[in-house]
């Protein structure tokens, strides 16, 4: 590799009037007697300064444990602010207890610390040790500063983040990418729902993959449309909201070969969720403009592979609509017709989403799919089930299941799998008015299964997948590396398992 010792002398007096900051890295002492050990460019940057970063972290306090920051004022010209702070200890790799690459995770905790040390000191650069893996390291920079305040009058400093003392910048780059299609999730499931409807939510995606228009086909498909595909079990979530539906379409043709069959990313889109005539309890209501997390996911993931050029045709698919109360509701008891002809009674109108994913998924298959995956807020069952610690994903293939959490292992944002066992189906399909009920049997027993068995019912797809995350829609301080709010997860595992198709393509 290049050397790039002199840099950290020559750069910033090209540059004398910008005010920059460095984030350094440092392992975990492995014995008592032991010295500290450096990243390759922390080491370089100490002799830069014949020893005097280590001289400084020995007398400053106790060795940096993981996710633990130091700062150092006035010791390099070029920096006068360093930010030391600590990866736990060195490689420990791919943790199957944990199923996640324990390396990266480290590492995107630690970066995120030392970027919001800078950001609160109003530091405008920030250069970034790529601490041994420049794409996992820029992740932690983009997703750690990233905070909602799009309608508040004092924003968050704004802070560039640049990759220091390294030639790997393509790796860099596409943990850039990488977070940032998961930020652009976040900004979509903050943003209050009286300003993203569904036409507002289309009208950003079009807008994001505009740059990317000689590879990327948009239809936003009106009410008329949905009609005339027999949607009637969107439609009938959607007629209870002044809010018009959109039915989102994109198609990213990443493969030159048209006859390559696509990946179907199918994502729940209803931009506020009160319930419908079934009324949520207005206690955390507010959250619920964020119930179009899957339809945020699928779209900044096909943004992101869009971005990245990943050789592979993927298939956008977003139903997108309010779920409100008015005399036009679905009402407790009503029979709709989904798109396959099955008939659904409605027993519980808080249970929507499955409604408008069942036409969608029935949609998807005339694409004739390599694999269909769909992403959806879709059961508070999952959250009591998993918590935040992984997205619940029910699936009929081994192959999908295989794909999706080599993938979720890479990115840290991991997922589990869960049963889909005919017992739920059983329960779904005991209905007294119509072929089946929205809601299980037994009500609360397995509400996440009976909703994934509710799916199944409206797919044919040999590899299919469903993905309920509900549980981690919004961080409180469980992922280190987000702040409090939205997490936009997991779009960077969708990312990285259409990464995986796309070198199998």
């Amino acid at each position: 590799m290049r050397s790039h010792s002199c840099r950290l002398f020559s750069v910033s007096r090209n540059n004398s009037n910008c005010k920059k900051g460095l984030v350094l890295g440092v392992y975990e002492k492995e014995k008592e007697d032991s010295s500290l050990y450096f990243t390759e460019a922390a080491d370089k940057f100490d002799r830069c300064l014949s020893g005097k970063l280590r001289e400084l972290l020995s007398i400053s306090g106790p060795p940096l444990k993981k996710g633990k920051s130091r700062v150092f004022y006035g010791i390099h010209e070029d920096f006068p602010s360093v930010v030391v702070v600590g990866l736990g200890k060195n490689s420990p790799g791919v943790c199957n207890t944990e199923n996640w690459d324990t390396c990266k995770e480290n590492i995107r905790a630690a970066v995120s610390v030392g970027c919001r040390v800078l950001q609160d000191l109003e530091v405008p650069l920030v250069e970034v040790d790529p601490c041994g893996d420049p794409q996992a390291a820029a992740e932690g920079a983009i997703l750690g500063l990233f905070e909602y305040d799009e309608f508040k009058q004092k924003k968050k400093f704004a802070v560039k983040t640049q990759l220091h003392c390294s030639s790997d910048s393509a790796a860099w780059e596409r943990g850039v990418l990488y977070g940032e299609g998961q930020n652009l999730a976040r900004r979509l499931m903050e943003a209050p729902a009286n300003h993203v409807t569904p036409a507002f939510f289309a009208d950003i995606i079009e807008q994001k993959l505009a740059p990317f228009s000689d590879k990327v086909v948009i239809h936003k498909r009106q009410k008329s449309w949905i009609e005339e595909q027999h949607m009637g079990a969107f439609l009938s979530v959607s007629k209870g909201s002044e809010e018009p539906p959109v039915f989102l379409e994109i198609h990213y043709n990443g493969n030159a070969d048209s006859s390559q069959p696509p990946l179907v990313l199918v994502g729940k889109g209803i931009t506020f969720d009160s319930g419908g005539i079934s009324l949520k309890p207005s206690s955390g209501m507010d959250a619920m403009r964020a119930d179009m997390a899957g339809a945020a996911t699928v779209c900044s993931s096909v943004v992101t592979a869009a971005a990245l050029k990943f050789p592979i045709n993927i298939i956008g698919l977003a139903p997108l609509c309010e779920n409100m109360p008015s005399g036009k509701a679905n009402k407790p008891g009503d029979v709709v017709k989904a798109k396959n002809g099955k008939t659904i009674q409605v027993d519980n109108t808080d249970a929507e989403g499955r409604l408008i994913l069942a036409d969608a998924l029935c949609y998807a298959h005339g694409f004739n799919p390599k694999a269909i995956v769909n992403a959806a807020t879709l059961t508070g069952a999952m959250d009591v089930a998993l918590g935040s610690a992984a997205t619940g994903v029910f699936t009929n293939s081994d192959w999908l299941w295989n794909q999706l959490h080599r993938a979720s292992i890479v990115t840290g944002d991991r997922v589990w799998r869960m049963p889909l066992f005919q017992h739920y189906t059983k329960q779904v399909t005991d209905s007294q008015l119509a072929d089946l009920s929205n809601i299980g049997k037994y009500s609360r027993s397995g509400g996440a299964c009976t909703a994934a068995a509710f799916l199944r019912e409206f797919v044919t797809a040999p590899h299919w997948a469903h993905l309920d995350i509900a549980g981690v829609m919004s961080n409180k301080d469980e992922t280190p590396y987000l702040r409090k709010g939205m997490s936009g997860r997991p779009t960077r595992t969708l990312v990285e398992f259409a990464a995986g198709l796309s070198t199998e393509a």
